[in-house]
């Protein structure tokens, strides 16, 4: 079954992408979720015309993420949390404690953008990586320290 996604779906594609998915999972999940509608051929023409309309505005938002990446590269971030004598972290440090970071340095990122691979809970260093654009994405080092 083919279909038209209406917004990003992780592990799937972006928005406006038309995929193969398995029946079940476009009938029961994607379509009723409204995350996703049919492919037919009348849609893929609507798909057609209102990509071409938003063509320029397209432009101008992966301008705008290539214009944030090139200002993330060689960023670095501190994030401090309580541990105990041992090093580890009460709790774990996640995409929300990188956005607050993020935004303290003047960066406004979505953290919804910000995937951690790895749990992080013991002090060391890590990688995050902000997806910027479905073809534009910075990979950030982040130390955590003991307060």
């Amino acid at each position: 079954m083919q279909v038209i996604l209406k917004e990003d779906v992780t592990n799937l594609g972006y928005k406006d992408d038309i995929v193969t998915v398995k029946d079940g999972y476009g009938r029961n999940y994607l379509i009723p979720q409204k995350k996703a509608v049919i492919a037919s051929e009348s849609a893929q023409k609507v798909l057609a015309e209102n990509l071409r309309q938003r063509a320029h505005k397209l432009e101008k938002i992966k301008a705008d993420a290539q214009a944030l990446a090139a200002k993330l590269e060689g960023v670095s971030l501190t994030i401090g949390a309580k541990t105990s004598s041992t090093g580890t972290i009460f709790g774990s440090v996640t995409n929300i404690q990188i956005a607050d970071a993020l935004a303290k340095k003047d960066f406004d990122v979505e953290r919804k953008a910000i995937v951690i691979k790895d749990a992080v809970k013991e002090v060391g260093n890590y990688k995050a990586l902000l997806k910027l654009h479905k073809e534009i994405s910075v990979e950030i080092p982040f130390e955590v320290v003991s307060e």
